[in-house]
Protein backbone atom coordinates (compact mmCIF):
# COMPACT_ATOMS: atom_id res chain seq x y z
CA UNK A 1 0.00 0.00 0.00
CA UNK A 2 1.87 3.52 -0.98
CA UNK A 3 0.59 6.82 -0.06
CA UNK A 4 2.45 8.23 -2.67
CA UNK A 5 -0.20 8.81 -5.04
CA UNK A 6 -1.34 11.65 -6.90
CA UNK A 7 -4.96 11.30 -6.10
CA UNK A 8 -5.10 10.73 -2.20
CA UNK A 9 -9.13 10.07 -2.33
CA UNK A 10 -7.55 6.82 -4.36
CA UNK A 11 -5.10 5.78 -1.91
CA UNK A 12 -8.19 6.01 0.49
CA UNK A 13 -9.90 3.97 -1.37
CA UNK A 14 -7.55 1.36 -1.84
CA UNK A 15 -7.43 1.68 1.67
CA UNK A 16 -11.05 0.99 2.48
CA UNK A 17 -11.32 -1.98 -0.26
CA UNK A 18 -8.55 -3.50 1.24
CA UNK A 19 -10.36 -3.29 5.01
CA UNK A 20 -13.24 -5.07 3.75
CA UNK A 21 -12.03 -7.66 1.92
CA UNK A 22 -10.33 -8.53 5.15
CA UNK A 23 -13.68 -7.55 6.88
CA UNK A 24 -15.05 -10.17 4.71
CA UNK A 25 -12.67 -12.71 4.99
CA UNK A 26 -13.48 -12.36 9.21
CA UNK A 27 -17.10 -13.19 8.65
CA UNK A 28 -16.25 -16.18 6.57
CA UNK A 29 -13.90 -17.54 9.06
CA UNK A 30 -16.43 -16.83 12.00
CA UNK A 31 -19.10 -18.77 9.74
CA UNK A 32 -16.79 -21.59 9.34
CA UNK A 33 -15.56 -21.81 13.13
CA UNK A 34 -12.33 -21.52 11.74
CA UNK A 35 -9.75 -23.12 14.41
CA UNK A 36 -9.60 -26.98 14.79
CA UNK A 37 -6.67 -28.91 16.31
CA UNK A 38 -5.32 -32.01 18.05
CA UNK A 39 -2.90 -32.11 19.78
CA UNK A 40 -1.27 -35.11 21.75
CA UNK A 41 2.22 -36.33 23.16
CA UNK A 42 3.18 -37.43 19.58
CA UNK A 43 1.29 -34.97 17.29
CA UNK A 44 0.23 -31.76 16.37
CA UNK A 45 -2.75 -31.39 14.03
CA UNK A 46 -4.10 -28.00 12.51
CA UNK A 47 -7.20 -28.45 10.60
CA UNK A 48 -10.47 -26.44 9.19
CA UNK A 49 -13.57 -26.92 7.16
CA UNK A 50 -12.85 -24.08 5.51
CA UNK A 51 -10.26 -26.56 3.77
CA UNK A 52 -12.05 -29.40 4.13
CA UNK A 53 -9.75 -33.13 3.00
CA UNK A 54 -6.46 -31.51 4.11
CA UNK A 55 -4.49 -30.41 7.36
CA UNK A 56 -0.92 -29.41 8.41
CA UNK A 57 0.37 -32.10 10.96
CA UNK A 58 3.56 -31.88 13.05
CA UNK A 59 5.22 -34.67 15.02
CA UNK A 60 6.17 -33.64 18.71
CA UNK A 61 9.88 -34.27 19.21
CA UNK A 62 9.15 -32.57 23.06
CA UNK A 63 6.50 -30.29 24.41
CA UNK A 64 8.21 -27.08 25.86
CA UNK A 65 5.99 -24.41 27.17
CA UNK A 66 2.25 -24.80 27.99
CA UNK A 67 0.41 -21.60 29.23
CA UNK A 68 -2.34 -19.32 28.65
CA UNK A 69 -2.36 -15.77 28.58
CA UNK A 70 -5.37 -13.32 28.98
CA UNK A 71 -5.98 -13.68 25.11
CA UNK A 72 -4.94 -16.69 23.81
CA UNK A 73 -3.07 -20.42 24.66
CA UNK A 74 0.24 -20.39 24.10
CA UNK A 75 1.96 -24.02 23.14
CA UNK A 76 6.09 -24.39 21.93
CA UNK A 77 6.99 -28.14 21.35
CA UNK A 78 9.85 -29.09 18.96
CA UNK A 79 9.01 -31.04 16.21
CA UNK A 80 11.05 -33.80 14.86
CA UNK A 81 11.42 -32.22 11.58
CA UNK A 82 10.59 -28.36 11.24
CA UNK A 83 12.42 -27.24 14.58
CA UNK A 84 10.80 -25.45 17.27
CA UNK A 85 6.65 -24.47 17.26
CA UNK A 86 4.94 -21.46 18.26
CA UNK A 87 1.18 -22.50 18.13
CA UNK A 88 -1.53 -19.33 19.54
CA UNK A 89 -4.97 -20.66 20.14
CA UNK A 90 -4.27 -23.68 17.88
CA UNK A 91 -3.15 -22.57 14.85
CA UNK A 92 0.76 -22.72 13.67
CA UNK A 93 2.39 -19.20 14.02
CA UNK A 94 5.96 -20.16 12.99
CA UNK A 95 8.55 -22.96 12.75
CA UNK A 96 11.81 -22.77 13.04
CA UNK A 97 12.60 -24.03 9.42
CA UNK A 98 10.93 -21.67 6.94
CA UNK A 99 9.95 -18.35 9.47
CA UNK A 100 12.87 -16.70 7.22
CA UNK A 101 10.65 -16.82 4.35
CA UNK A 102 7.92 -15.00 5.92
CA UNK A 103 9.33 -12.95 8.07
CA UNK A 104 12.16 -11.93 5.19
CA UNK A 105 9.49 -11.28 3.03
CA UNK A 106 7.52 -9.12 5.05
CA UNK A 107 10.34 -6.86 6.03
CA UNK A 108 12.72 -6.45 3.20
CA UNK A 109 10.03 -6.13 0.44
CA UNK A 110 9.00 -2.39 1.71
CA UNK A 111 12.12 -1.74 3.43
CA UNK A 112 13.91 -2.08 -0.19
CA UNK A 113 10.61 0.30 -1.59
CA UNK A 114 10.90 2.69 1.01
CA UNK A 115 14.78 2.60 1.10
CA UNK A 116 15.93 6.07 3.63
CA UNK A 117 12.73 4.87 6.06
CA UNK A 118 13.89 5.97 9.52
CA UNK A 119 10.90 4.96 11.36
CA UNK A 120 8.58 2.06 11.45
CA UNK A 121 6.04 0.07 13.53
CA UNK A 122 5.32 -3.29 13.20
CA UNK A 123 1.74 -4.18 14.57
CA UNK A 124 1.64 -7.65 16.25
CA UNK A 125 4.95 -9.84 15.31
CA UNK A 126 5.47 -10.75 18.98
CA UNK A 127 7.43 -13.11 18.00
CA UNK A 128 10.36 -10.60 16.86
CA UNK A 129 10.96 -12.21 13.37
CA UNK A 130 10.11 -8.70 11.48
CA UNK A 131 12.27 -6.96 14.17
CA UNK A 132 14.58 -8.96 13.53
CA UNK A 133 14.82 -8.20 9.75
CA UNK A 134 14.52 -4.58 10.62
CA UNK A 135 17.26 -4.25 12.80
CA UNK A 136 19.66 -5.18 9.83
CA UNK A 137 19.00 -2.01 8.01
CA UNK A 138 21.59 0.89 9.65
CA UNK A 139 19.60 3.59 8.59
CA UNK A 140 16.40 2.90 10.48
CA UNK A 141 16.43 5.00 13.86
CA UNK A 142 13.41 3.99 15.49
CA UNK A 143 11.38 1.08 15.36
CA UNK A 144 8.03 0.74 17.40
CA UNK A 145 6.08 -2.44 18.22
CA UNK A 146 2.71 -2.62 19.22
CA UNK A 147 1.51 -5.97 20.31
CA UNK A 148 -1.00 -6.62 22.74
CA UNK A 149 -0.65 -10.11 23.98
CA UNK A 150 2.82 -9.88 25.90
CA UNK A 151 3.01 -13.24 26.88
CA UNK A 152 4.29 -13.60 23.42
CA UNK A 153 7.32 -12.00 23.59
CA UNK A 154 7.74 -13.08 27.01
CA UNK A 155 7.74 -16.73 25.50
CA UNK A 156 9.51 -15.86 22.32
CA UNK A 157 12.20 -14.28 23.90
CA UNK A 158 12.80 -17.24 26.05
CA UNK A 159 12.21 -20.16 23.41
CA UNK A 160 12.73 -18.58 20.13
CA UNK A 161 16.20 -16.52 20.89
CA UNK A 162 17.25 -16.75 17.46
CA UNK A 163 14.36 -15.25 16.39
CA UNK A 164 13.26 -12.76 19.21
CA UNK A 165 17.20 -11.06 19.19
CA UNK A 166 15.92 -8.10 17.82
CA UNK A 167 14.70 -6.96 21.12
CA UNK A 168 18.12 -6.07 22.45
CA UNK A 169 18.19 -3.56 19.87
CA UNK A 170 18.39 0.25 21.03
CA UNK A 171 15.95 1.14 18.62
CA UNK A 172 13.25 -1.13 19.63
CA UNK A 173 10.74 0.06 21.68
CA UNK A 174 7.75 -2.03 22.96
CA UNK A 175 4.13 -1.32 23.38
CA UNK A 176 1.95 -3.78 25.03
CA UNK A 177 -1.55 -2.49 23.35
CA UNK A 178 -4.33 -2.99 20.94
CA UNK A 179 -3.21 -1.38 17.95
CA UNK A 180 -6.27 0.03 17.45
CA UNK A 181 -6.25 2.11 19.83
CA UNK A 182 -2.77 2.79 19.92
CA UNK A 183 -2.94 4.59 16.37
CA UNK A 184 -5.90 6.23 16.93
CA UNK A 185 -4.15 9.49 17.87
CA UNK A 186 -0.86 8.72 15.19
CA UNK A 187 -0.89 10.92 12.46
CA UNK A 188 1.77 11.53 10.03
CA UNK A 189 4.78 9.22 11.80
CA UNK A 190 5.54 6.14 10.37
CA UNK A 191 7.65 5.60 6.67
CA UNK A 192 6.81 1.87 6.72
CA UNK A 193 4.14 0.29 8.62
CA UNK A 194 4.50 -3.83 8.37
CA UNK A 195 1.55 -5.60 10.34
CA UNK A 196 2.16 -9.08 11.87
CA UNK A 197 -0.77 -9.79 13.08
CA UNK A 198 -2.60 -13.27 13.49
CA UNK A 199 -5.48 -14.33 11.92
CA UNK A 200 -8.70 -12.42 12.08
CA UNK A 201 -10.10 -13.93 15.26
CA UNK A 202 -9.35 -13.81 18.74
CA UNK A 203 -7.29 -10.67 19.85
CA UNK A 204 -6.76 -9.77 16.08
CA UNK A 205 -10.17 -8.93 15.27
CA UNK A 206 -9.55 -5.61 15.63
CA UNK A 207 -6.77 -5.43 12.86
CA UNK A 208 -9.67 -6.64 10.23
CA UNK A 209 -12.04 -4.11 9.46
CA UNK A 210 -12.12 -0.60 7.67
CA UNK A 211 -11.87 1.63 10.50
CA UNK A 212 -8.24 0.34 11.44
CA UNK A 213 -7.34 0.70 7.78
CA UNK A 214 -8.12 4.18 7.79
CA UNK A 215 -6.22 4.63 10.95
CA UNK A 216 -2.87 2.99 9.17
CA UNK A 217 -3.33 5.42 6.44
CA UNK A 218 -3.22 8.58 8.32
CA UNK A 219 -0.14 7.05 10.64
CA UNK A 220 2.01 7.09 7.73
CA UNK A 221 3.75 9.80 6.32
CA UNK A 222 2.95 11.03 2.87
CA UNK A 223 5.28 8.85 1.23
CA UNK A 224 4.83 5.90 3.31
CA UNK A 225 4.26 2.36 2.57
CA UNK A 226 1.88 -0.20 4.42
CA UNK A 227 2.26 -4.21 4.13
CA UNK A 228 -0.28 -6.60 5.85
CA UNK A 229 -0.72 -10.54 6.29
CA UNK A 230 -3.71 -11.23 4.62
CA UNK A 231 -3.89 -14.78 5.16
CA UNK A 232 -3.20 -17.74 2.19
CA UNK A 233 -6.32 -16.65 -0.02
CA UNK A 234 -6.01 -20.44 -2.13
CA UNK A 235 -6.82 -22.43 0.85
CA UNK A 236 -10.46 -20.61 0.57
CA UNK A 237 -10.77 -20.91 -3.16
CA UNK A 238 -13.47 -23.41 -5.03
Amino acid sequence: MDKLMTNNKAALSIVLVGGLCSLALYHMKKKFNFAHFLFSKKWFSEFSPMWPGQAFSLEIKKIIYQGKSKFQDVIVFDSTTYGRVLILDGVIQLTEKDECAYHEMMAHIPMNVSKEAKNVLVVGGGDGGIIRELCKYKHIENIDICEIDEMVIEVSKKYFKNISCGYDDKRVNIFIEDASKFLENVTNTYDVIIVDSSDPIGPAESLFNQNFYEKLYNALKPNGYCVSQVFIFILILS
